[in-house]
């Protein structure tokens, strides 16, 4: 049987095809793989718990104390929202607003506060640590 020059092309294309056969089971398989990464936490889980780590620092002695543990309560607390403000709108404008007020009363504070000044403190405190715990109770289905 006599082959035509348009019947070595032909067999020429299905050799190529069948070496992209393993090329495309490969893709298809990494495709699959990647597909399983999204069943993970997402990344805001872990500023979750730096935050919730951050706030159970204020028991801190002192007004330094506090106001070094205010920086990192700041900052964890900046690195939540921006990353969890589009699931958790109403849970991290509550956090932002905590920390501020904090950040306001801390800021106000003398070496040697006042009672009015501590008593503002706390509350400030414990409004921080009530907006975490919401943030917490509302993530706890995407982090657990």
């Amino acid at each position: 049987m006599k082959m035509t020059p348009g019947h070595k092309t032909s067999r020429a294309r299905q050799g190529s095809a069948w070496v992209r056969v393993p090329l495309v089971l490969a893709a298809a398989a990494t495709a699959v793989s990647l597909a399983g990464c999204g069943s993970s936490k997402p990344g805001y889980c872990t500023d979750r718990t730096n935050l919730e780590n951050s706030v159970k620092g204020l028991t801190s002695s002192g007004v330094s104390g506090l106001k070094s543990q205010l920086k990192q309560i700041q900052s964890d607390a900046t690195t939540l929202v921006d990353s969890a403000k589009s699931d958790f709108p109403s849970e991290t404008s509550a956090i932002t607003s905590s920390v501020n007020a904090l950040k306001s009363s801390v800021t106000a504070l003398s070496s040697s506060p006042s009672a009015a000044q501590v008593a503002t403190a706390t509350r400030d405190a414990a409004s921080v640590v009530s907006s975490v715990k919401s943030f917490v109770d509302a993530s706890n289905s995407k982090c657990s």
